[in-house]
């Protein structure tokens, strides 16, 4: 059974979800606007052989909002921070969008914590400043939106997300659903922070970093050139592409995206 719990470190109350056991250790960040449940449907599928452990992110599901710090290294340092207070024994980390970009800043800030990362379309952006104009429009879209699933029922929310992406499943739109209702105002200081420099930390990280892509035409952010170009930063990193999927590889085709992280796992936890 999944257990709920609370750990203290960087300064934050933070909560987490773990299904524990002797086993190899697995990290599970989720992206902007979910929480650790929301990684559920992977939970079940790898907790008979792997120890899952889902942290909500801060401003996320229970775990605390401060009203800063919200960057990718704040989210890293949060990170690091729970798996030092668990005593976890070099975990691989699975990153999805923001989680995949904190996994990127925690590879290459502790790689001394790390076995592997997993990193799901993660949001490398490059280029990008405070001042944008896209990002600026990107906040207010991200505001509005947020104001009105805080206002929907949940069995609203979830006729919405069948409507919006009719190939997830119900378990997936359940845990969606209530990560809405959970998530507070201030994580969208995030998106207003540095994006940071991808490029110059792949460079850096010295484990396996498997990087899971789906189809431009979906909306992914990672392009077939952005994955080369990874490819061509550090012979570390695989590519698996799961086709015509968007931005949620793993909602969208759940076995194709399992498929590819159990043989990662197989290889990369002995």
């Amino acid at each position: 059974m999944t257990q709920s719990d609370f750990v203290n470190s960087n300064g934050i109350r933070q909560h987490y979800w773990r299904t524990g056991g002797d086993k190899p250790q697995v990290l599970l960040l989720h992206g902007l606007t979910d929480t650790g449940a929301c990684w559920n449907p992977v939970i079940e599928a790898l907790k008979a052989d792997y120890d899952c452990i889902a942290p909500d992110a801060r401003g996320h599901g229970l775990s605390d909002a401060p009203a800063q710090g919200y960057s990718p290294e704040d989210h890293a340092a949060d990170a690091a921070g729970l798996i030092q207070a668990l005593g976890l024994k070099r975990p691989v980390v699975v990153g999805h969008s923001m989680g995949g970009m904190q996994s990127t800043v925690l590879a290459a800030r502790h790689p001394e914590l790390l076995r592997g990362v997993v990193l799901e379309d993660p949001a490398w952006f490059t280029g990008e400043t405070k001042s944008s104009e896209a990002r600026r429009t990107q906040l207010q879209e991200w505001a509005e939106r947020m104001r009105r699933e805080k206002v929907m029922t949940k069995t609203a929310l979830i006729e919405m997300g069948h409507k919006d992406n009719p190939r997830w499943s119900n378990s997936e739109l359940d845990a969606w659903a209530d990560a809405k209702h959970q998530v507070r105002p201030n994580v969208l200081s995030y998106i207003d922070a540095e994006a940071g420099d991808w490029c110059s930390m792949l460079k850096t990280i010295t484990c396996p970093v498997m990087l899971v892509t789906g189809a431009v035409s979906r909306g992914v952010i990672i392009t077939p050139e952005i994955a080369r170009a990874a490819q061509a930063i550090n012979n570390k990193v695989e590519v698996a592409n799961i086709p015509d999927t968007g931005h949620c590889i793993r909602r969208d085709d759940f076995v194709g995206f399992i498929t590819a992280l159990q043989d990662f796992l197989r290889r990369n936890t002995n």
